[in-house]
């Protein structure tokens, strides 16, 4: 054992995430739960968002058993017929030197109706008759209010420079949550009668498309709008098992 204190078997652990989460429900780029294999008993967790050397560094210092992320192993990481070698081999000889386990929930941490990315974006705004959207949610504001306003709400939300497309309505009335990779989804909002979406990312080939739409979109960043649900996550974790759960920022600009 690494640290005092209390004590969670990581299968229990994992069992009762995986069911919260309802990783069954989804059809992901990645396994959902126990990703590598570490020690069976856990008292402390790092958790973060992006599975990095960094972070398990970070897990090594504080003497973690587990890292519980949000981009953990994805399909494409190691290839097929694989390859265990380069960032991967220096990641993953790290991580097992070390008997740590790593622990990763992606699609069902971004669609969670209580603590995922986009639910807790949507209360913070105070939006009301909230419905889902693929892996995010839309719903009304409380009362309209001018864009301008509203983008220094979802500053606060995100803390961090936002990127603003203002090609719809100065006022807003509905609004549209996706986090992380998501403006390909803008015509799913659109449809669906947001006068804002706000995403992580933006690709080049779709802002005039946006523009001729008369959308409004803010794009926050792929990692910042998708800190929220894994600092809930933590928070549950460590209120239910009594243990020590330190989420570790390592931000990126993208």
């Amino acid at each position: 054992m690494k640290g005092g204190g209390a004590t969670v078997e990581r299968n229990e652990l994992i069992s009762f995430l995986n069911t919260y989460l309802e990783v069954d429900r989804f059809q992901d780029y990645c396994r959902n739960g126990l990703q590598v294999q570490g020690t069976e008993n856990v008292n402390k967790i790092v958790s973060g968002v992006t599975f990095s050397q960094h972070l398990i560094q970070e897990a090594i210092l504080r003497k973690a058993e587990l890292i519980l992320v949000h981009h953990g192993l994805f399909k494409g990481d190691i290839p097929d017929p694989p390859c265990i070698c380069g960032v991967m081999r220096e990641r993953l000889a790290l991580l097992l030197s070390q008997n740590i386990n790593l622990v990763g929930y992606h699609l069902p941490l971004d669609a969670h109706p209580e603590i995922g990315n986009n639910v807790l974006a949507c209360m913070d705004l105070g939006m009301e008759n909230l419905q889902p959207l693929d892996v995010g949610f839309i719903g009304d504001l409380h009362s309209p209010e001018k864009l301008s306003g509203l983008m220094d709400k979802v500053w606060k939300i995100y803390d961090r420079e936002l990127m603003p497309f203002e090609f719809g309505p100065p006022e807003v009335r509905k609004v549209a949550i996706i986090s992380g990779g998501s403006s390909y989804l803008w015509e799913t909002a659109l449809r669906a009668g947001a006068d804002l979406f706000i995403c992580g990312d933006m690709k080049e080939s779709l802002v005039r498309k946006i523009e001729e739409a008369k959308l409004n979109v803010i794009v926050a960043g792929h990692y910042h709008t998708e800190t929220l649900g894994i600092r809930a996550l933590s928070d549950l974790i460590r209120e239910k098992f009594q243990i020590e759960v330190s989420y570790v920022d390592i931000p990126s600009p993208v």
